[in-house]
């Protein structure tokens, strides 16, 4: 397994992890070692994902990079957003989709790296996405204090819910009958039967990152040096300790034989992984930890040896999901919900390489680091000699 970072010095990092137990009284001990550290950003990272094959990364410099882990090499980049990267998604094996400050949602092919669809998600930034675990249904909130319900089966918002405050993640539990919206410290537990908020949750500082850890039992990180177990059941905190020096900037959760673990990575550089025990009352325990001497900002596993099971998102012509979708789009005291209105059509333009030094920029496209920046040149010399021509 590969544990990857990305921090504001604008590097990802790869470390080996050997699971192999290693003798230290009763305690179980992991082994990273350093594997690459790649500077192809211009400026900090702020999202990455994982599946079988690659590893992405988003950032301020507006590009989403990929990187080839069976191979060890830069893939690409993709460059069609026009804001910070956000968030970044895998389902499965064929296909990634992507928000960012401009508004965007994009669904992408992870295999040609086309983009299949780009649709203007948020009137302000979109700041977080969350797919359902059927592929069918996605949830994205955003700067324009909305919490939005995507078809992804027909690449179009189904009901846009009013929520009052801008929210700044939204996660769907394991089996996808609930989900949780963070607002600042209060997490807000929506049940999908119901679509109807079923308890609340105050957390002591801001929340930076949550995992499910199951269907009921939510990890909660924030701007602070401890991690929470929360039971979103009883509302009650089950279990807190002390897992960095500084506050927890990312969490990241994985099964694996014998293993359930979980994740963490913070500012004060470290990289930690902890085994969870099964009764999520009693403190995880420490398998390794390694010192970035960066601040990090978001994390991914990369599992070389579990293979993928989801295979890719619905296709059109599957059913539709009108029944989850009435469903999450229920009409509360106090919130408005309402079907999109009419907007612009989503763009459908491929996103493969083109030969038009003219469209490249515009366009989403998956070039190399080096041919983005050739063509981003010429752009330049074409527009100043322009400028000179109509004076």
């Amino acid at each position: 397994m590969e544990l990857v970072a990305g921090c504001y010095e604008q590097i990802l990092f790869g470390f080996t992890v050997h699971p192999k137990s290693e003798a230290c009284g009763d305690r179980e001990q992991w082994t990273p070692v350093a594997d690459f550290t790649h500077h192809a950003h211009t400026a900090s990272l702020s999202a990455v994902a994982v599946n079988s094959r690659f590893v992405v990364t988003g950032s301020k410099d507006e590009t989403i990079h990929i990187y080839d882990m069976k191979k060890k090499i830069e893939h690409g980049a993709l460059v069609h957003h026009s804001g910070t990267i956000t968030c970044l998604k895998f389902y499965g094996n064929r296909h990634l989709i992507s928000g960012a400050e401009d508004g965007l949602i994009c669904i992408w092919d992870a295999k040609k790296w086309e983009c299949l669809k780009s649709i203007k998600a948020h009137k302000g930034h979109v700041t977080f996405l969350s797919i359902h675990p059927s592929g069918k249904l996605a949830l994205s909130v955003g700067t324009d204090k909305t919490l939005r319900t995507w078809n992804l089966i027909e690449g179009r918002s189904a009901f846009i819910k009013n929520i009052k405050q801008n929210a700044h993640i939204v996660e769907w539990s394991p089996r996808g009958e609930q989900y949780v919206v963070i607002i600042q410290n209060k997490i807000d537990i929506y049940q999908l039967d119901t679509a109807s908020i079923s308890g609340t949750i105050t957390n002591e500082k801001r929340i930076s990152a949550v995992k499910f850890l199951s269907e009921s039992v939510l990890a909660v990180a924030g701007d602070e040096e401890v991690i929470r177990f929360f039971d979103c059941d009883s509302l009650v905190c089950l279990c807190e300790f002390k897992a960095h020096e500084n506050r927890v900037k990312a969490v990241f959760t994985f099964d694996i034989p014998e293993h359930h673990v979980i994740v963490t990575a913070s500012s004060d550089g470290f990289i930690k992984m902890w085994k969870l025990k099964q009764n999520k009352k009693v403190r995880p325990s420490l398998l390794c930890e390694v010192n970035t001497n960066a601040r990090l900002t978001c994390l991914g596993v990369w599992l070389d040896t579990v293979p993928d099971t989801k295979a890719s998102l619905p296709p059109a012509a599957e059913p539709s999901v009108s029944k989850e979708q009435s469903k999450i789009g229920k009409k509360e005291p106090g919130d408005t919900v309402h079907k999109e209105e009419k907007q612009s059509k989503p763009s459908t333009k491929k996103c493969g390489l083109t030969g038009d030094s003219k469209k490249a920029t515009q366009e989403s496209s998956l070039v190399s680091t080096k041919k983005r920046r050739r063509v981003e040149v010429l752009e330049k010399k074409r527009k100043k000699k322009k400028i000179k021509t109509m004076q």
